[in-house]
């Protein structure tokens, strides 16, 4: 049975969210974990005792978040109704990426789905500060929804990649499992961004490493010359009707950069898909 996490902060982004997992997960056995996080507006000494449930201190933000994942879970059973489909709601004094790490450890969690609010203006990455400190900290995969995205048929995943790293397996396995589980095709996308630069002998043993591991999932490989790699990904999902990106995100990697908002105008770069990213901790070979 998958695991899931839903953040959540009852807002229209939230919900979009939440209705894309149920529409994606709809055919698998999941336990959700409906999640919203909490902190007081000023710092309470019974908090050390474990705040109001303990104390018998009302706190306005407790009833809040009670009452607003009781509404979100009717909302969800209504909406969805589906056998296939558990959930815990949990309402938590905590940091959302402490909280996220904390269920994760405990509950053994697979995925975090979340929704990203995306910035104003063409052409520019802005997740949220929320979803950025979730992707950059948390140890399991992140699959973000834009507030914009609708739920399609998972058909086509883009996976760029450096072929820089020899990829876990386990790691790997999150995004085959996606794409066996929907019948869905992945492109590797590899950028030279200098005109003749063939790869390495490392980069080759890395790509036949990736082909053999995709050898039971329909795939294909595309190399794209001169051009710099966020321009690439972005015109490559405008030229091609892909319903996921996927990224695999090491520190300091290309991810990881533009992750940073100072670089956002820089980078001009704008996911208008959702975007699943599995942290890689298989080390680089170069």
């Amino acid at each position: 049975m998958k695991k899931i996490i839903l953040p959540t902060d009852f807002s229209a982004n939230a919900w979009n969210a939440i209705c894309y997992a149920m529409e994606l997960f709809k055919e698998e056995t999941v336990k959700f974990y409906l999640l919203h996080t909490y902190t007081p507006v000023f710092y309470r000494m019974d908090y050390l005792i474990g705040g109001p449930a303990y104390s018998a201190i009302p706190d306005i933000k407790v009833d809040v978040s009670l009452a607003g994942l009781e509404k979100t879970l009717n909302d969800i059973q209504e909406k969805f109704p589906n056998p296939n489909h558990t959930i815990e709601t949990v309402s938590a004094f905590n940091t959302l990426t402490d909280e996220i790490n904390r269920l994760a450890d405990e509950k053994d969690i697979d995925l975090i789905v979340m929704g990203t609010k995306g910035a104003t203006g063409a052409k520019q990455l802005f997740l949220g500060s929320n979803a950025i400190f979730v992707i950059r900290k948390a140890r399991i995969p992140v699959l973000t929804i834009p507030e914009n995205s609708r739920y399609k048929k998972l058909k086509k995943i883009l996976f760029p990649t450096d072929l820089w790293s020899r990829y876990k397996n386990k790691e790997l396995n999150t995004l085959i499992e996606m794409a066996d589980e929907h019948l869905a095709e992945i492109t590797v996308l590899h950028v030279h961004e200098e005109p003749l630069q063939p790869l390495t002998d490392e980069q080759k043993e890395n790509k036949t490493y990736l082909e053999r591991n995709l050898d039971e999932i329909p795939n294909n490989f595309v190399a794209i010359t001169g051009k710099k790699l966020p321009e690439a990904i972005l015109d490559h999902i405008e030229e091609n009707e892909f319903q996921l990106l996927a990224m695999m995100n090491r520190k300091h990697s290309f991810f990881e950069r533009i992750l940073l908002r100072q670089n956002i105008d820089q980078i001009g770069f704008h996911i208008k898909i959702p975007f699943l990213v599995i942290r890689d901790t298989a080390s680089i070979t170069r």
